[in-house]
């Protein structure tokens, strides 16, 4: 505009005047686009901020890190989808970073690329690893993968708020299975509980506790057996419950009233995933009495036919 205003002033000719401001604007804008856009990695990396530009980037399936996750633990992969959808859902129903939980969701699991047959979920045959070695060594295969996972992670210099989940999202857990299952092998009474829990950190945020939820009720649901609406919301409560008895929780900012809203949000979203696979027991119920009616209908039909 004060280019356009000075050249009026000194009697430069309107149609040399307008090209050149046209000229000025476009290029001005280009510059701008590339000066932003080139310096956001600086700044995300020194001010340790991420820009929802960068979690969108690393949010696309074609990301080499989550294409390496599909082919090589697809089964972890696909779990890591519906944890996203999950803590996502719940980040909106509290107010945490949704788009930042759901793709922090989408890398937490990334370590398990190391050791991918050693998890359940990318077991596609009967045999199980874990039946052949100790207990003791099957927990530390199990919680290296989160080592492994921000090693990755740090490797393709993803953000800090996508680490923190990485390393945070099973705070200082048990791992309870094995932990019972060395018990019930070892009596002499040398197992202890600090064997077998991750290393921590426990969450510090709210974005990697939602995670850390989400994780564990979603394994949990998957196993779950006659899978009523009734029994998801209770295993789903129990969960959270549990983390909570634990201490896991004890670091992060989310409240009680939180924690029911979370639980809420949980079972909507797996309602949604699994109601074709959910019994309704009302809905079930009529459905058996509907197709008793018929069936007496239809006997005296037959009856008062014959």
């Amino acid at each position: 505009m004060a280019i356009f205003v000075v050249g009026l002033v000194t009697g430069t000719p309107l149609g040399l005047l307008i090209s050149t401001s046209l000229a000025l604007g476009i290029t001005s804008g280009i510059l701008s686009s590339i000066l932003t856009n080139g310096s956001l990695p600086f700044l995300e990396h020194t001010f340790q901020i991420t820009s929802p530009v960068r979690l969108l980037e690393l949010s696309h399936p074609n990301n080499v890190l989550l294409k390496r996750l599909l082919t090589e633990a697809p089964g972890t992969y696909h779990h890591s989808i519906i944890v996203g959808n999950l803590a996502e859902s719940a980040a909106d129903a509290v107010g945490g970073e949704s788009l930042l939980v759901r793709v922090g969701a989408y890398y937490h699991d990334i370590g398990k690329i190391k050791r991918p047959y050693f998890f359940i979920e990318n077991q596609m045959t009967s045999d199980n690893p874990h039946d052949k070695i100790a207990p003791s060594l099957s927990t530390l295969i199990l919680t290296s993968h989160v080592k492994d996972g921000v090693e990755l992670a740090r490797e393709h210099r993803l953000p800090q708020g996508i680490i923190d989940i990485i390393e945070q999202h099973h705070g200082s857990g048990l791992v309870s299975y094995f932990y019972h299952k060395a018990l019930e092998s070892d009596r002499t009474e040398t197992v202890t509980e600090e064997e077998f829990r991750y290393e921590g950190p426990k969450p510090q945020t709210k974005e990697a506790a939602l995670v850390m939820l989400a994780d564990s009720v979603e394994a949990a649901v998957r196993s779950l057996q006659n899978r009523t609406a009734g029994r998801v919301e209770g295993l789903v409560r129990k969960i959270i419950k549990d983390k909570l008895n634990d201490g896991q929780l004890d670091e992060c900012d989310l409240t009680l009233k939180d924690l029911d809203i979370i639980a809420a949000a949980f079972v909507r979203v797996l309602t949604g995933i699994f109601h074709s696979r959910i019994e309704y027991p009302d809905i079930a119920q009529e459905m058996e009495r509907r197709k008793k009616r018929a069936g007496t209908r239809k006997q005296l039909t037959e009856k008062s036919g014959s």
